[in-house]
């Protein structure tokens, strides 16, 4: 316990997580309020709306902040006056098990990830509600546990990701633009069906309503599983690799 509570300070000492913090807060009912204003009519004459939804999809690049500092800055170099070295020397040799190293900084960006998820669904339902006051249409508490599942799932592949790569610029840069700008996952979904195995294609099946623009593949929970199974196999690669890394040290 006392590794994780270790990695909860060290998370919260990096300034770096306060923008983590803010665009997980935000960003989905910003995107949630702009959908819905624009399409405002047609939601009130229909009663369905999937514009929280994809304000909570795009919010998860919160999390994706969060799982890559939390290693990134293992790596960082200090100053001289501290000796120059990197903070994850300091780190194993404080928690000597590798495995429990991990396992604590996993444990600490999943709790944080879970809060910031449930602060995000609260935003984004008050936005919804104050924009369209008797014609909100209700969230379902199923999906909602979807947006969890998923905003968790994607701050631990973006650890993983970044254990692999010991630097925060590529998973980074990859994740934040998969998840705004283009996301490959869903371009090739047109093209082939075993896109809908990649692990944020799956994930959005646990809470994405169907529409003209996004088609389901996977009911919620198979989606969650598949999604979670890539969780667990980047976990063991990113664990043995850096154990290895380690010994080899």
């Amino acid at each position: 316990m006392r590794a994780f509570y270790a990695e909860l300070s060290k998370l919260f000492s990096l300034p770096g997580i306060w923008l983590a913090f803010l665009i997980g807060t935000f960003v989905p009912a910003v995107m949630a309020a702009l959908v819905i204003t624009q399409q405002k009519e047609k939601i009130i004459a229909t009663g369905l709306s999937d514009a929280g939804y994809i304000g909570l999809g795009f919010g998860v690049q919160g999390v994706i902040i969060l799982g890559v500092l939390a290693v990134s800055s293992e790596y960082l170099t200090e100053s001289s006056e501290s000796g120059g070295g990197n903070q994850i020397t300091t780190s194993l040799t404080v928690v000597s098990s590798r495995f429990h190293f991990l396992l604590a900084k996993a444990s600490a960006v999943t709790v944080i990830s879970v809060l910031l998820s449930i602060v995000a669904m609260i935003t984004t339902v008050s936005a919804t509600n104050i924009i369209l006051g008797e014609y909100a249409p209700a969230f379902e508490a199923s999906k909602l546990i979807g947006v969890v599942c998923y905003w968790t799932f994607t701050a631990l592949l973006a650890l993983g990701i970044t254990v692999l790569t010991k630097n925060g610029i590529i998973p980074l840069t990859m994740l934040m633009i998969n998840s705004s700008v283009v996301t490959v996952s869903v371009l090739l979904s047109k093209v082939t069906k075993l896109a809908f195995y990649l692990p944020d294609r799956a994930g959005m099946d646990m809470f994405m309503p169907m529409s003209d623009s996004f088609d389901k593949f996977h009911i919620p929970f198979i989606g969650g599983l598949v999604m979670f199974a890539w969780v667990v196999v980047l976990f063991i690669i990113a664990a043995i690799v850096f154990h290895r890394r380690d010994v080899a040290s």
